[in-house]
């Protein structure tokens, strides 16, 4: 038997590389003869680019950036020499992971730094983009980035905007004319883990402005900037797509991907698996494991565990995910082609104690799903 084994990150606890590790281990513990395969994956968030650069092979490079708050700091991209490819994370760059609690603000986090990584990426002579989009301290529609890259977004008495999306409600005049020529040569795909458009009840600010320490008036406050922002680009560019699904990823950053990159917004684990070959590895699986921290309804929006489920539906392979914790709505995974789901804890325990067994219970989970495996009557 072959067991293809291809989580996300558990987040707080384990990369993804790690957690794909300890499944296999459990597994070997019974001494069989089932044959593990290890493919770690991401969806677009943190632990993105470590699944891209171990499933291409590509080259861990690092670039002085700033971060979301304006301040130095050293980001990691991938760089693949052979195809040209440019792996980028945005949340390397603009991570909400970056900044304590008291530090988050929607208002005024800038994506500045993900520009200079883009800068970084033209620099080595990328002709292909993959940008990863999730886990950001960010609501600024992308204008940090095009600022980094040339763009000047400029207030009513000519003045450059400060840093972040409230400035967006003062933006006068987008003069686009300065972008760096060398994007008119790069192919952008964007990697992105929810559909939400740039505005609205489901926009970027009403739906993750919170998280970023966004308050309730913040939000009212960012949606009517971005749509300021969305404004004066449909004017600039003769296209408007702020209802475009994933949009509203990132703080607007899936906008100013496809506004301003050209890019191709694609389900993240969907752009993951393909760099990873992973139909060819389920060629050859008898069984898939896949998991993350939190199975729950939102998992079906492009989630790792439901995306890896619905590709290995369409080859009759079965799907067992271990998630860290199994959420309201977690049933209608069975829809989507997860054959069964198991939570992590093994008793009530707190969530440090939770994070730091991580690796014990994944690799226990995996042992007694083995041992059940080898129980079962075989044909």
């Amino acid at each position: 038997m072959k067991i293809l084994i291809c989580p996300d990150s558990f987040k707080d606890a384990l990369p993804a590389d790690a957690a794909a590790h300890a499944i296999a281990l459990g597994i070997r513990r019974i001494g069989s003869d089932i044959t593990t395969i290890e493919c770690p994956l991401a969806d677009g968030g943190e632990g993105s680019l470590d699944a891209l650069i171990a499933a291409t092979g590509a080259e861990r490079r690092s670039a002085e950036v700033h971060d979301a708050l304006g301040r130095p700091t050293r980001a990691a991209w991938g760089w693949h020499p052979v195809t040209r490819t440019a792996y980028v994370e945005l949340a390397e760059a603009s991570g909400l992971q970056q900044l304590t609690p008291n530090e988050r603000t929607a208002l005024h986090s800038t994506t500045f730094g993900v520009g200079e990584l883009l800068l970084a990426a033209l620099d080595a002579g990328a002709e292909r983009l993959l940008l990863t989009l999730g886990g950001s301290a960010t609501n600024d529609g992308g204008a940090g980035m095009l600022a980094a890259l040339g763009a000047r977004l400029l207030d009513a008495r000519g003045l450059p905007l400060p840093p972040g999306g409230a400035a967006l409600a003062d933006l006068e005049w987008l003069d686009l004319s300065g972008l760096d020529p060398r994007l008119g040569g790069l192919a952008v795909d964007t990697a992105v883990d929810v559909d939400n458009p740039l505005l609205g009840d489901r926009g970027a600010s009403a739906v993750f402005g919170p998280q970023k320490g966004a308050t309730p008036a913040d939000v009212e406050r960012l949606d009517t900037a971005l749509a300021r922002f969305a404004d004066l680009a449909a004017e600039a560019l003769g296209e408007d797509h702020r209802d475009l699904a994933g949009a509203g990823a990132a703080g607007g950053m899936g906008f100013a991907a496809r506004a301003f990159l050209g890019a191709e917004l694609r389900p993240g684990i969907e752009l993951v698996m393909a760099q990873a070959g992973f139909d060819a590895l389920l060629e050859e699986a008898d069984l898939v494991i896949t998991g993350e921290g939190q199975l729950d309804g939102q998992s079906l929006a492009g989630k790792t565990p439901v995306g890896v489920s619905r590709a290995a539906r369409r080859k009759r392979v079965p799907v067992v995910v271990f998630a860290g914790r199994l959420a309201p709505g977690w049933q209608a995974a069975f829809d989507e082609g997860v054959t069964a789901a198991f939570a992590l804890a093994d008793g009530p325990m707190a969530l440090e104690e939770a994070l730091e067994r991580c690796p014990e219970l994944l690799a226990d989970r995996a042992e007694s799903l083995a041992r059940l495996l080898l129980a079962a009557p075989r044909p």
